[in-house]
């Protein structure tokens, strides 16, 4: 395993990267052109494709062996014997991202080189500079400062965010009708660390579109906080180890947590 001490460096550098390999692209049509279909089977965009080289060449330097799970390429190894796993979105928000639209993230998940555990998580929105991060045991933290979910406990007094569009619309009506407040943001990374650090009372996914690069940084940071995650049907999520397995997935301040499987259909 890393050394816990070397990760958030890691990531800060990955990051910073990332930062500079885009900037010209932010809020540019050419930022939003199609390349190739990911590993992941969804479009890859330049900007996609750019944030993800700028990563690897990071990972490269650092020189320890690792395997690394991404959303663009799918499992690339480094070296011969790896000591960890680390799992990215170059950019989660791509269209946020393209279109000046301030909400878009970095996010990177560390664990086991089997991933049978995750151990650290980071999550930065590159546009307002919030960084959440959490290592295993040690809490979850939002720039240096300890967070923890909310503690409402009824859902008229609840903000959440809610996907559950198109195929989806009529498991989320219940909810719609119970919500106070539901936001729908386009960067589901920084989404579910709004759970972690109170902003939101709860993230619903009832799409079963959601993928290991889209949630293990922010769920990890979830569960750090001492929040809940659970796929639709209260069962604990098991990321599988690829990045085209589809999950389900409710994360919350834990109070309000088998109101929401109840009105999206996941407890009787």
């Amino acid at each position: 395993m890393a050394p816990y001490f070397s990760f958030f460096d890691l990531c800060n550098y990955a990051v910073s990267a990332v930062e500079t390999a885009v900037k010209d692209l932010l809020g540019t049509q050419k930022a939003y052109e199609t390349l190739y279909t990911g590993a992941d089977g969804t479009d890859t965009k330049l900007i996609d494709d750019v944030a993800e080289r700028a990563i690897i060449e990071v990972l490269k330097k650092d020189g320890r062996s690792m395997r690394i799970i991404s959303e663009e390429m799918g499992v690339k190894i480094l070296g011969n014997n790896p000591e960890f796993t680390i799992i990215i979105d170059p950019i989660d928000g791509t269209y946020n991202a393209s279109f000046c639209i301030p909400f878009y993230s970095v996010s990177i998940a560390i664990g086991s080189p089997d991933l049978s555990y995750i151990w650290a998580g980071y999550v930065k929105n590159i546009s307002s500079k919030d960084i959440y991060y959490a290592e295993s045991g040690k809490g979850a933290y939002l720039n240096g400062k300890r967070i923890s979910p909310s503690k409402k406990s009824e859902l008229n007094e609840c903000c959440a965010s809610v996907y559950g569009y198109r195929l989806h619309v009529e498991r989320t009506v219940d909810l719609s009708r119970n919500i106070r407040r539901m936001r729908i943001l386009g960067c589901v990374s920084l989404e579910i660390c709004y759970v972690a650090s109170g902003r939101f009372d709860a993230f619903v996914d009832v799409r079963g579109s959601l993928r290991l690069t889209d949630v293990a940084a922010g769920k990890f940071i979830v569960d750090e906080s001492g929040g809940r995650v659970t796929d639709g049907f209260a069962d604990s999520i098991e990321l599988q180890d690829n990045s085209i397995y589809h999950v389900y997935m409710i994360a919350s301040n834990g109070i309000v947590h088998d109101k929401l499987l109840k009105l999206t259909g996941g407890i009787n």
